[in-house]
């Protein structure tokens, strides 16, 4: 990739734009008051972020990519970037004009705060962006009021109060991102199911084979690129899906398959942790027993 422009503070982005900074860590961008000249990136095809950006997209025209995959919608979308992610622009339609807001804020914001603390738990900013979020009209409405509410604070003059209202904004408009993809992954409950499906065959295809012995353990990542799905999003399909995690879910099937190999006669406890990908027993030998509550040995005899 050539040509990359790298965002390493909210100023950057508001000089791109040309739009006033209010606060050095955080800002919030309504591109209708973005001047047309300031619209093109110019020779940059893509964007390096070392803070956090959130974009309302309300606009065809601009093809976004993340990992070189496209948005699932075009219009009427949020989309999520955490620090040193990069998005790759894909081209400007003629007469292109953005529409929409970008909500930028650098981690230095969080530091001593609760959401500072719980920042990672929040995994669509690892999602890719055709993993984005689809707004109806209604979350859109909810979206805006809590920018709003931002944009409030920083055309206050600063106080002690300021950061813990900014800060406890930003936390709340998150909480509802994490309400709206519950409902989006619902409204995609049949393709939810068939990922899991697949991902069921692809267990079953993995461990009935020499995989393991050369693969390893095999990793949630390298499940969800198998269905070009990012690791978090696959994960959350899964949680939503059965309750369980995706580790979980993997964990569950090296057991399934380690029991019904216990009954192969002569074959002894390293041979079975060798086939399921272990590179040492006794790293399956203490994964049997918190799963099972036995070691191998002992489930084998009692049975």
């Amino acid at each position: 990739m050539e040509n990359i422009l790298y965002i390493n503070s909210v100023s950057d982005y508001c000089k791109l734009r040309n739009y006033e900074v209010l606060h050095p860590l955080v800002c919030i961008v309504d591109f209708d008051k973005v001047s047309k000249e300031h619209y093109s990136p110019g020779s940059y095809n893509a964007f390096h972020y070392k803070c956090y950006a959130v974009f309302l997209k309300d606009t065809k025209g601009c093809k976004l990519r993340y990992g070189g995959k496209p948005y699932d919608y075009d219009e009427g979308t949020l989309v999520f970037m955490a620090p040193n992610q990069t998005v790759e622009l894909g081209g400007y339609e003629p007469d292109y004009v953005p529409k929409g807001y970008a909500l930028l804020f650098h981690p230095d914001l969080l530091l001593r705060t609760d959401l500072g603390n719980k920042i990672l738990s929040y995994g669509f900013f690892s999602y890719l962006s055709n993993e984005s979020l689809h707004l109806s009209t209604r979350e859109r409405q909810i979206i805006l009021s809590l920018f709003e509410k931002i944009q409030f604070e920083l055309e206050q003059n600063l106080d002690k109060h300021s950061k813990k209202l900014i800060v406890s904004n930003i936390e709340l408009f998150l909480n509802y991102c994490d309400r709206f993809y519950d409902r989006q992954f619902i409204t995609r409950e049949v393709a939810n199911q068939g990922i899991l499906e697949k991902f069921e065959t692809e267990l079953n295809t993995f461990f009935s084979s020499d995989a393991p012995e050369t693969v390893g353990i095999p990793s949630v990542a390298y499940f969800a690129d198998k269905f070009h799905l990012s690791p978090n999003y696959f994960g959350d399909v899964i949680k939503k899906e059965t309750g369980k995690s995706a580790q979980e879910y993997i964990q569950n099937k090296i057991i399934d398959v380690a029991k019904n190999k216990l009954f192969i006669p002569d074959k002894s406890i390293n041979e079975i942790a060798f086939e399921l990908g272990f590179k040492y027993p006794q790293h399956f030998i203490r994964l049997f027993k918190n799963r099972v509550g036995h070691t191998p040995n002992a489930f084998r005899s009692l049975n």
